[in-house]
């Protein structure tokens, strides 16, 4: 049901395909499960499909080593009108242990569409406890910033071509 399912786990072992040159798992296959966590947080939030506009501040803390459970943990911290803000925690450990550590971190904004792929509106999310409103001061604040990013984008593009 729509606007019931903020919060989505996805759990991977790092399989020696993910590789990269460097001996630990690609950056892009990384990237891939949070789009994929953020997909399904965006999907059972909205409960229409969506599609993924924005993938900000991308912080890769430290490397995921081929053998390790990871879980990619996809939250809503906002919602405008049609969009969603998803942050994405990714944590990895060993199968043996419990500790796991945060490896990546990121935000992800969805846009709800119909099936023409037209924006639609989705639920709003309404912060419950302190730490969900903290997050979504915390998305209100990226979002501002995101704004400023943007300006400098145009002008950067504006004054240097847009290839």
């Amino acid at each position: 049901m729509p606007g019931t399912q903020s919060e989505v786990t996805l759990r991977f072992l790092a399989e020696p395909g993910a590789v990269n040159f460097g001996g630990q798992v690609h950056g892009g296959i990384v990237m891939q499960w949070i789009d994929q966590a953020g997909y399904a947080c965006a999907v059972g939030w909205s409960g229409s499909y969506c599609v993924t506009v924005y993938v900000g501040g991308i912080q890769f803390e430290r490397p995921i080593r081929i053998g390790q459970l990871v879980e990619v943990r996809a939250r809503v911290l906002h919602t405008g009108t049609t969009s969603m803000h998803i942050g994405v925690d990714v944590s990895a450990r060993d199968p043996k242990n419990d500790a796991g550590e945060r490896t990546t971190h990121c935000i992800v904004v969805f846009v709800a569409v119909d099936e023409a792929r037209k924006p639609q509106a989705v639920p709003a999310f309404v912060p419950a406890n302190d730490e969900q409103r903290d997050l979504e001061r915390y998305a209100k604040r990226i979002m501002a910033l995101r704004t400023e990013i943007e300006r400098e984008r145009k002008v950067f593009l504006a004054e240097h071509g847009a290839e």
